[in-house]
């Protein structure tokens, strides 16, 4: 088969010539349609993913047809038109016991800990416990960019965030993980503060159901946020992960608020200040959340086909898998304001 692979971290991306993935007895191997190229992607380019060993095949948002099936699978055939969560539930670890596969202890992520989508084939883990049969309504460009930032944020903003009708959600960094909070918590009745310093990206997230962005280049963020959201946001969400996102979200946070930090925090970003002070005073909330599980995707899905969300719009640009190579080292320059998606093979 055909692949993106890096032979070194921030190396050169090549197109090669590879053998082709074999299921394990509990796995499928699927013939990618379409696959999302993310910046979580960049990161393990960059070399921040311990799990990843080279040469390595990146891309962890996906779609496709089932290939090839491992014998120990039940619940797909061949033919089955899937996806899947980029964190994979090995099923049967006391995480997975408890229906958080998300954190699953010996999770398998396509694009980290195996090869993964940016290849005309990709083999995937623990199929009965991971993969998610698409409906017809929903097309194959579409479906892959759900893998990764859509599903982190329907998790982040309805299960982690619980976000009511009427409250305000201030989302900060309008990347793909923030457009997507804006739509799905708009949906959900809330009024979205929408945070960023590109001011194009900000009426894109005005167009995605933000009431109110903020420049972050132009105000104050913190006295801003609590000005029209007169007192503080009721859910503060870090979408893009970094020292002044993350501070930023949890002392523009109104008492009892909770902060949802679902951007990756990476190099000099991992250990961020935090004011503790307000955490106390305020009796705020710190939570994570990191992917969602295959079991609840239906929730979503129908969100989607009954209209509800409409995730196709935060696509901007398809390429092929050769415009990927050049595109994949960009992806923290913060160029694009909506999704990009491989479908050329």
């Amino acid at each position: 088969m055909k692949a993106i692979i890096y032979e070194q971290f921030r190396g050169t991306l090549s197109i090669q010539n590879v053998n082709d993935p074999k299921p394990k007895p509990h796995g499928v191997v699927v013939k990618v349609a379409a696959a999302g190229l993310c910046r979580s992607d960049w990161h393990g380019w960059m070399g921040h993913d311990p799990d990843i060993k080279l040469p390595h095949v990146p891309g962890h948002e996906m779609t496709g047809i089932i290939e090839e099936l491992g014998k120990e699978v039940k619940l797909f055939k061949k033919g089955d038109r899937v996806t899947v969560p980029f964190v994979c539930g090995c099923g049967s670890c006391p995480q997975c016991s408890s229906g958080n596969h998300q954190v699953c202890d010996q999770q398998s992520q396509p694009g980290f800990t195996h090869w993964g989508s940016f290849a005309e084939y990709v083999a995937l883990d623990y199929a009965d416990t991971n993969l998610v049969k698409l409906p017809e309504q929903i097309d194959d460009i579409t479906a892959s960019i759900l893998g990764c930032r859509f599903i982190t944020s329907f998790r982040a903003v309805v299960d982690q965030g619980k976000v009511e009708k009427g409250q305000f959600v201030a989302v900060h960094g309008c990347g793909g993980v923030g457009l997507s909070a804006i739509m799905i918590a708009n949906a959900l009745g809330a009024q979205v503060v929408a945070i960023d310093i590109n001011e194009d990206t900000l009426c894109l997230a005005k167009e995605l159901g933000a009431a109110i962005t903020i420049n972050a280049k132009s105000n104050e963020v913190i006295p801003s946020i609590q000005s029209v959201t007169m007192g503080g946001a009721h859910v503060s969400i870090d979408a893009l992960g970094s020292q002044d996102t993350c501070f930023n979200s949890i002392s523009s946070l109104r008492k009892r608020g909770r902060h949802i930090q679902v951007g990756l925090m990476t190099g000099d970003h991992q250990h961020p200040k935090i004011p503790m002070d307000q955490v106390l005073a305020k009796e705020l909330e710190i939570v994570g959340s990191h992917g969602m599980q295959a079991f609840r995707y239906p929730k979503m899905l129908k969100m989607i086909t009954d209209g509800i969300l409409k995730p196709q719009r935060l696509i901007e640009k398809t390429m092929s898998l050769e415009d990927a190579i050049s595109a994949l080292p960009s992806m923290n320059k913060f160029e694009h304001s909506g999704a990009l998606v491989i479908n050329s093979f």
